[in-house]
């Protein structure tokens, strides 16, 4: 007799090169972090500690990244029965949360900066941007490599990237004041950087808030999941269906059907895992019955 449900686990493999381009730009952004977290202090630079502070995201990003991919590997016990994959979702949502109030604290002192405008070191701020906007190009030449091949390294690099810009708005801000006096260049294009943070706290929020919801993951529909599924051979019906998110880049299905002859259970439950994975599904679990008994 074949069994009636097929459970099978997936534990995504570490891949090595990405690992250690991970590793490398976690190390280049964290040192120009402190770089401009110094430099915009001894400046006076907003837009300095604005980009230190959205760099602060990225280094929290790459850093989760590479401890997920160690945490993940840890094998499930009977009191966690998947491990400890969904610490990242935790530490992104508290991630998300701080973000949201250095956005807040950087538009609250560039609004005090703009009513009375300070000092700013010019030439200590075009200079700490220019090494900061170089390691940021190093970092981005070290994850554009290999970046369409893993959804890790793709993240990491649209983060750097991201840092690359911010690097840019701080140049221009140092090249204004120097050129013509306005130290309010400083305080407006650090409220540029603060949305940049802003926006990526939103986004963090929400995905990993999603994910804690076991929502259906945006990039899968449930109905094609369905009609996947629904267009085996020998399948009758499909119901219950359940689509979610363990942690990043590990998604789980379950589901029912309805199949009248048990003499096709494994060939159906063979075909379901095939066609999973091609969706990226890779935790699949499969009950099998003659008759509906969960509606």
């Amino acid at each position: 007799m074949l069994p009636a449900e097929a459970h099978c686990t997936y534990r995504a493999p570490i891949n090595v090169e990405t690992r250690r381009r991970l590793t490398l730009a976690l190390a280049i952004t964290a040192v120009v972090m402190l770089v401009e977290l110094v430099g915009g202090w001894l400046a006076g630079s907003l837009a300095l500690l604005a980009d230190a502070a959205h760099m602060l995201a990225d280094v929290a990003a790459l850093g989760l990244a590479l401890v997920a991919a160690w945490i993940a590997q840890r094998p499930a016990t009977p009191e966690r029965s998947f491990g400890f994959m969904r610490l990242e979702i935790l530490a992104a949502l508290i991630n998300g949360a701080v973000l949201f109030a250095i956005a807040i604290g950087i538009g609250i002192e560039a609004w005090h900066r703009l009513r009375v405008p300070q000092h700013v070191n010019g030439p200590l701020l075009l200079g700490v941007a220019a090494v900061g906007f170089i390691a940021n190009l190093a970092a981005v030449v070290v994850l554009h490599r290999g970046h369409e091949h893993s959804l890790n390294q793709k993240g990491a690099y649209l983060h750097v990237l991201g840092d690359l810009l911010g690097s840019v708005g701080a140049l221009v801000a140092g090249v204004v004041v120097i050129s013509s006096g306005w130290v309010i260049a400083d305080p407006l294009i650090s409220v540029l950087i603060g949305t940049l943070v802003l926006v990526s706290a939103w986004r963090l929020v929400k995905e990993s808030t999603d994910v804690l919801l076991e929502a259906t993951p945006r990039h899968i529909a449930l109905a094609d999941v369905h009609d996947r599924i629904a267009s085996v051979p020998g399948v009758e019906s499909v119901h219950d269906l359940h689509l979610w998110t363990v942690t990043s880049g590990v998604v789980a299905m379950s589901g029912h059907l309805v199949v009248k002859n048990p003499a096709d259970n494994q060939p159906i439950l063979e075909a379901v895992q095939d066609r999973m994975r091609v969706l990226g599904i890779q935790h699949v679990t499969v009950q099998v019955e003659k008759e509906p008994i969960c509606e």
